[in-house]
């Protein structure tokens, strides 16, 4: 997602081109002797070639290199002379998997004994590691394929090295479970003893290579795969940002603007100086606004610990400046996004005549849903080590884009980026937010104004009065109808301030990505459709949040299903498969030209109605649709495609006597191509339903003044044990190999709030359109 935004701010241009697999020669020395730090061929595996056809029969994955290049394994594969095999994970690991289960396809390839596999993290070094970005649901299904190529290329390597020992036909020997067999006489040995002879053989070229087929793996869709860290995770031993200790080490904690675009005016720091361990203020530049991810300015108080430092930062008196965000009220905000919904936007979709269908309709109806801002608020709060000296710079801290902090953190400090160094750490959460590196940037400025390593800490009230938010929005919805009761006109205006803000100018609009999430990748088979943006002007840092737009989108398309189903006397599952039509590709003639699908090429990953169909189908059956139950529980169905995935999720809410509202069960079925591990699925979608109860019950960032409201977890509460979803059963469709893999980690959020909200509908009669909707209807 970083990626996409930030080349979309600097060029405007789509992300689903060809790109070049870049190769830098180096020395082999290091390959297979089992050091980290491996030089070689370096592939960068961000890259997409126009069409994944060209690893038929796997042509899965949508990214890897084109077909007849040099995929060279050598900076993320090593073994040594113990046969242990170290791979680099180039991914940063929050609960997603991605840290564990991209190194666990190369070993399958590889045909590697996983409990003789170790996995190294790598610094943030894009142009060796390839895109680092863990954002987007895209960190498996863009490295299925590449990974594969590494793994098939050490194998082969090693198949060669022992054809020459042996002088035998390579034909007779096969890898197996990290040994090198001859078949016809049993002979046997192991990868370490082969890897010095195996760093000589020539990496081969793409058609060289054979690979495992699905009836052979072992890992592979097995789900038998623990997360690589789980056990220091539940033992205490994982590395957090917090954890990191560096000599002589001092612990910093910053004074912030309340309002976007404030500055220190004056200030006093004579009681904070008085206080046990303070021992410096220092201040920290601000940025212009559009300022990325640069810091908002402030005071960092230096001290001997963290407590101190706090106790510090609360002393400072501060005069602020006046900012022209002072008077951003969330309250009078959302009347003002209401209106610009009520009147025509700028068109983004068209399709047939919408004004005749309004016109001419036997009814209409309409509604109108609202979503506040957001806040991530992590498990871990932001924290970040740096150690500026020597004209260099060293930083340890849960980063999502090592290299984009790496890049930043040179810029800010106008030093070469050769000179910085990014160590990435356990994220303890990050759901966007610690993409954005402003807190890494801080440490680095305070620790060269001190000359000394600095652990800079944010509080839990840092965290959610100065975060990167996820949007507001408006989002008006008008269906025309027949006289047979058949929808034939479809008007959606989303009125919602920007990301792009962020990195350019802001326009009041949206920009393609944003629209793609949800608003004009319409499924639904409807004759007559305008799909509308209308203009709102961002008052806050606005950046990306687990699953981004979707999560308005989806709240308002799949809740006004519920309500033209009630509306229409039909069905709400019924509503949903008559709207969605026909089994079809959709047509990306009706998509506007600069349609983004989440970085895929469109002719491999289209809008296949007939998979969304069969998820809502999958899910209503395995929930027993339709079955009665008792007075005050009903069923709501919701689904939406997002990161190229299909899933649809069935809630059965409980609603007590007093109106408190409680989810014994939820059903949801995905359709994610073909499954790495199973395990990891059904673990994002039940993280997803209670993520999803949080979101549609309490999330809500407000602004009186300019400022936040909410300050901990006591005014912006989380959805707690006896809130949780009490089972949550997810069924995966199940594919073949040769599926595309697709994204896992955010498509199960989206449905869960308009299930909900259809379920208490259907339980109560109450419609309920603004989020959150409190712990009682």
């Amino acid at each position: 997602m970083l990626h996409y935004l930030e080349q979309a701010a600097r060029e405007r241009v789509s992300e689903t081109t060809q790109a070049v697999v870049k190769k830098v020669e180096g020395s082999r020395r290091s390959f297979l002797k089992g050091g980290a730090a491996l030089t070689g061929l370096v592939v960068a595996l961000h890259v997409m070639p126009k069409s994944a056809a060209a690893f038929k029969p796997y042509n899965h994955g949508g990214h890897a290199m084109p077909h007849g290049v040099v995929a060279d394994p050598n900076v993320f594969v090593s073994i040594a002379k113990d046969g242990t095999v170290t791979i680099v994970a180039h991914r940063s690991e929050m609960g997603t998997g991605s840290r564990t289960y991209v190194p666990m396809i190369i070993a399958e390839e590889l045909d590697a004994d996983w409990s003789r596999v170790k996995i190294v993290q790598a610094e943030g070094d894009e142009p060796k590691y390839g895109n680092q970005d863990t954002d987007g649901s895209r960190s498996l299904r863009h490295h299925v394929q590449p990974a594969r190529i590494m793994g098939a290329s050490v194998r082969h390597m090693l198949v060669s090295a022992a054809v020459k020992q042996w002088g035998v036909a390579r034909s007779d020997i096969r890898a197996a479970n990290h040994e090198i067999v001859h078949v016809p006489t049993g002979r046997k040995v192991g990868y370490g003893d082969l890897a010095e002879a195996a760093m000589q053989e020539t990496v081969p070229v793409f058609d060289a290579l054979d690979f495992k087929d699905e009836a052979d793996f072992r890992y592979v869709g097995k789900g038998e795969i623990q997360l690589y860290d789980l056990h220091d995770i539940t033992t205490g031993k994982a590395v957090y940002g917090a954890d990191i200790i560096r000599p002589g080490m001092k612990f910093a904690a910053v004074a912030r603007p309340p309002v976007l675009g404030a500055t220190v005016k004056s200030h006093d720091a004579s009681a904070a100086m008085k206080i046990k361990g303070v021992e410096k203020v220092v201040p920290i530049p601000g940025a212009n606004i559009p300022a990325k991810f640069a810091p908002m300015g402030g005071l960092a108080v230096v001290a001997t610990s963290t407590w101190a430092a706090i106790k510090g930062r609360d002393a400072l008196v501060i005069e602020w400046s006046d900012s022209p965000h002072a008077g951003y009220d969330s309250d009078a905000y959302h009347k003002e996004m209401s209106a610009n919904a009520k009147q025509p936007g700028k068109v983004l979709r068209a399709q047939g005549d919408t004004a005749a269908a309004f016109k001419n309709a036997a009814k209409v109806v309409s509604a109108e849903y609202y979503q506040p801002h957001m806040a991530h608020v992590a498990m871990e709060p932001l924290v970040a080590v740096a150690d500026v000296k020597d004209g260099k710079a060293e930083i340890w801290g849960p980063l999502q884009s090592p290299y984009g902090a790496r890049q930043d953190i040179a810029a800010a400090l106008e030093m070469d980026e050769a000179d910085v160094t990014t160590h990435v750490t356990l994220l303890g959460g990050g759901f966007g937010r610690k993409s954005q590196c402003d807190f890494a940037i801080e440490a680095a400025h305070v620790s060269k104004a001190v000359g000394a390593p600095i652990k800079l800490q944010w509080t839990r009230e840092d965290d959610i009065r100065n975060a990167f938010y996820h949007t507001t929005s408006v989002e008006r919805i008008e269906a025309a109808v027949d006289s047979s009761n058949k929808v034939v006109g479809w008007r959606h205006n989303s009125v919602a301030p920007s990301i792009l803000s962020i990195f350019a100018p802001d326009s009041g609009h949206q920009f393609f990505i944003e629209a793609a999430m949800g608003h004009v990748d319409n499924p639904f088979e409807i004759a007559n459709m305008s799909i509308e943006n209308g203009k709102a002007m961002a008052h806050n840092r606005v950046a990306w949040f687990r699953s981004v737009s979707n999560v308005p989108r989806a709240f308002a398309v799949q809740s006004f299903v519920g309500e033209l189903a009630h509306e229409l006397g039909k069905d709400p599952k019924d509503m949903l498969l008559e709207l969605i039509g026909s089994d079809r590709i959709i047509d990306p003639k009706l998509l506007p030209k600069d349609h983004w699908n989440y970085g895929e090429p469109y002719d491999e990953f289209p809008i296949d109605t007939a998979r969304l169909k069969n998820v809502v189908r999958l899910a209503a059956d395995k929930a027993g649709w339709g079955k009665k139950l008792p007075k005050g529980e009903a069923l709501g169905i919701a689904a939406h495609r997002s990161f190229v995935s299909y899933i649809a999720s069935v809630v059965h809410v409980k609603i007590a006597d007093d109106g408190s509202i409680s989810v014994p069960e939820v059903h949801t079925a995905i359709d994610c191509g073909f499954t790495i591990t199973p395990e990891r699925v059904a673990a994002q979608v039940e993280g997803s339903a209670v993520f999803g109860m949080t979101l549609a019950l309490y999330s809500a960032i407000t602004y009186k003044n300019g400022a936040v409201e909410q300050s901990n977890y006591h005014d912006y509460e989380m959805s707690r044990m006896n809130r949780f979803p009490e089972k949550v059963h997810t069924h995966i469709v199940p594919h073949k190999f040769e599926t595309h893999a697709t994204g896992v980690g955010e498509p199960a959020l989206p449905p869960f709030a308009p299930a909900l909200a259809n379920a208490i509908f259907a339980a109560t009669g109450k419609r309920l359109r603004d989020l959150p909707f409190g712990e009682k209807v």
